[in-house]
């Protein structure tokens, strides 16, 4: 079931990245969520961003001065991820692979982060999402954080990206249960007007976390 769903959503999302030729999906420039966290990131740090997509997330880390892998299921996104670290003068140790898989670093790719970061990753079911959390609570060093940003089921009314079924979705009580036994240092619900390339264009429900892992 697993393969078959990796498999499925590799194609998908490659034919998405495919449709807007040399563009970007979802642009290049950062996650607006990620951008107003900048504080909490010291340089030096290793970051992995999950999902990575077509770069602008891990790109824009980079360029803060912090040690950066992206895991990507895409190589159409990651193509274009590297092309956009090359533009921008930073270097990113690009993985293109299934998180939930053997196999998927590099060389250079760290055994354990002082963060991993996931913007919009609510592509998995409920089942694969909770072997997802497990999976980032696993490459994660005592001590450190999790960031994430994802959609409220009040998105289904606007329908401006993300997915379309509720049970993709987080509320905050969803995620203080699924992180309970991490220390919540920031979670809130709000709304914002998106302009995320065609990918994320429009008023948007949001919630944004971050939560550290008990150690150290």
């Amino acid at each position: 079931m697993h393969d078959d769903f990796v498999a499925e959503q590799n194609r998908m999302w490659s034919s998405r990245y495919e449709s807007v030729g040399q563009s970007f999906l979802f642009g290049t420039e950062p996650n607006r969520f990620l951008v107003d966290q900048k504080a909490h990131f010291t340089p030096g740090e290793s970051v992995l961003s999950v999902a990575d997509g077509e770069g602008r997330n891990s790109v824009w880390l980079a360029a803060q001065g912090l040690q950066v892998s992206a895991v990507e299921i895409s190589s159409v996104a990651v193509d274009k991820a590297r092309q956009l670290a090359k533009t921008r003068g930073v270097t990113v140790d690009f993985c293109c692979g299934d998180m939930l898989a053997n196999g998927w670093r590099t060389s250079r790719t760290p055994a354990l982060f002082d963060w991993v970061v996931g913007i919009f990753i609510q592509f998995a079911p409920p089942d694969l999402r909770q072997r997802q959390f497990e999976q980032i609570r696993t490459l994660l060093k005592p001590g450190g954080r999790i960031l994430l940003q994802g959609y409220t089921p009040k998105q289904l009314e606007y329908k401006t990206g993300g997915p379309s079924v509720v049970e993709n979705l987080y509320t905050e009580e969803f995620l203080r249960q699924a992180w309970m036994d991490y220390t919540i240092e920031y979670l809130e619900t709000y709304e914002d007007t998106l302009s995320e390339g065609s990918g994320h264009h429009g008023r948007s429900a949001l919630v944004g976390m971050i939560a550290r892992k008990p150690g150290r």
